[in-house]
């Protein structure tokens, strides 16, 4: 799975949330909005970091919030969120997040191949800065692109 097209839809520039289960809520109803899930998705994203802790914090600054694939997800799809103000999500390295992204994949099979994918983007270190201060859309757009 190459990553799926970013419609303005699932892209949400200086967003605001109290906390980090706000921030992955602002990722959810953003997959929403393009057609990948169901409303439940969110609370499953939600569920996973409360069940298994701040494991979506992948590198500083950067949350992957995810679950797993079932009735709510329709498609895959990934969403971005770039936050207003940082959130703690209790990482002892990498807090505090000024990204999330959401994550949704059909299948099991196509998983581990979506974070593959993400995982080239975010080979260059300062990815993740770009993205926090990123304008527009078309801005996150670009620097997905590579």
């Amino acid at each position: 799975m190459a990553l799926p097209p970013l419609g303005d839809e699932v892209i949400v520039i200086r967003g605001e949330a109290a906390d980090w289960r706000a921030a992955v809520r602002l990722a959810g109803d953003a997959l929403v909005r393009g057609g990948a899930t169901r409303p439940p998705y969110s609370d499953a994203m939600v569920r996973m970091i409360d069940e298994h802790g701040p494991y979506a914090v992948i590198s500083p600054g950067l949350a992957l919030a995810h679950a797993r694939p079932g009735p709510d997800v329709l498609a895959d799809g990934l969403s971005v969120v770039t936050l207003a103000e940082p959130v703690l999500f209790g990482h002892p390295q990498n807090d505090p997040v000024r990204v999330v992204l959401g994550l949704a994949v059909a299948t099991p099979a196509r998983h581990l191949t979506a974070i593959a994918d993400l995982a080239n983007v975010f080979n260059d270190s300062d990815t993740t800065e770009r993205l926090a201060a990123a304008d527009d859309a078309d801005a996150v757009r670009a620097i997905l692109a590579g």
